[in-house]
């Protein structure tokens, strides 16, 4: 049954029995709520939300994001040589997920990054490649329906030499998008993941990644350069499967806290209403207004009370491995200098990526309301970082 409602958002009823009924039943109230709720999606309603937030966002807790991102951001210079700025490297892409890849991929570059790589399947690789010919695809995961058993042993070992062969080129690693949970294939991503782990290689994981981690936490377990960046559910699991008790909203600070430490030195970026990011040392979080709007390839919304929560995940986490891949070059390169100098990298690159990936969701917004799509958000990351760090 549907209601039809006027510009502003207010219902007309007409004064028929029939309309009188429904006024007084359930799924109207519940739409009434909604609309009172969500106030309607008006520039000024826009600009009122992106006001209450930062006014909520003062508190010991909240990042100096505009700060850190000018501080760790690096200068165009024109004697850099290509690959300076940045080399990504995406695990993940099937048969089944050639979209994730891609955003996660392309967001790399449209931050700022020189190169971005994705190992994915066959099956999707030809896929990837045809939305863009800035990405460098490496078609050589394999699933388990595409071999024999016996051949696996074999086929696992050159997956790990061709990966290996550019490991200490990347400056991190981005292991979940599109990835899919085919047993063989977590197998290989499992192997990658322990030699980036021996090479020193930061990984930022996300979606199919967390479920595998979830299961073998020894793979990030006291590994400091490791990034987990779980939505609602994925959350949930560690909780459980970490500290063995439910998510406590309550004292989310102390336990997030908690989870950082039950894992070990790794760092914990968890998505909601505001950011909140953990090294086991340190809670900080991120309150920047983002956007209303659900699209495919954001992630999922939470519903709770008067707020719709927005999880950006696909290439939400491309852009914490770029900042954090240039907060350690930053540091390495100011020796102690720069007031964020005692910030862990990983805690940085967190807090940056969550702040610009915000920034460029309400600024799509702004431009496109309810038509606003991921591509319309990965377009406005650069204008959004711009914004904040000319170029010149």
């Amino acid at each position: 049954m549907f209601v039809k409602h006027g510009m502003n958002s207010q219902f007309t009823l007409l004064g028929s029995a029939k309309h009188c009924m429904l006024a007084s039943s359930a799924v109207f109230r519940r739409q009434q709520f909604l609309i009172r709720t969500l106030g309607g999606y008006t520039d000024q309603n826009h600009l009122k939300r992106m006001q209450q937030t930062k006014a909520m966002s003062g508190t010991a807790f909240e990042a100096d994001s505009e700060n850190i991102l000018r501080a760790i951001t690096p200068n165009l210079d024109p004697s850099k040589h290509k690959g300076q700025a940045g080399k990504i490297a995406v695990i993940g892409g099937c048969r089944e997920y050639t979209g994730a890849p891609y955003f996660a991929a392309i967001s790399a570059l449209k931050i700022g990054a020189d190169l971005s790589h994705v190992f994915c399947t066959k099956d999707a690789a030809s896929v990837i490649k045809s939305y863009s010919p800035e990405l460098i695809v490496h078609p050589i995961l394999e699933e388990s329906y595409s071999i024999r058993d016996e051949d696996k042993p074999s086929i696992s070992g050159k997956v790990l030499a061709e990966v290996n062969k550019w490991m200490e080129r990347f400056d991190c690693l981005v292991v979940g998008p599109g990835l899919g949970r085919d047993p063989f294939l977590l197998d290989c991503v499992r192997e990658i993941m322990k030699h980036a782990r021996q090479s020193n290689v930061p990984i930022v994981i996300d979606g199919d990644g967390l479920f595998l981690v979830t299961d073998n936490l020894d793979l990030v377990s006291d590994y400091p350069l490791a990034v987990l960046t779980p939505n609602v559910n994925e959350y949930k699991r560690l909780v459980e499967k970490v500290l063995n008790c439910k998510v406590d909203d309550h004292d989310a600070h102390e336990q997030l806290l908690s989870l950082a430490k039950g894992i070990g030195s790794v760092t914990i970026l968890r998505k909601e209403k505001s950011d909140l990011i953990s090294d086991g040392e340190t809670v900080k979080s991120v309150s920047i207004y983002g956007s209303p709007r659900r699209c495919g390839g954001q992630g999922d919304i939470l519903s709770g009370r008067q707020f719709i929560y927005l999880y950006y995940s696909i290439f939400f986490f491309t852009c914490v491995a770029v900042f954090l891949s240039w907060a350690r070059q930053r540091l390495s390169a100011a020796e102690g200098d720069l007031p964020i100098s005692k910030i862990n990298p990983t805690v940085l690159g967190c807090i940056a990526g969550s702040a610009l990936m915000r920034k460029a969701a309400s600024l799509a917004f702004q431009n496109k309301k309810r038509s606003t799509l991921t591509s319309d958000i990965i377009e406005c990351l650069g204008k959004s970082l711009e914004d904040i760090c000319p170029a010149i």
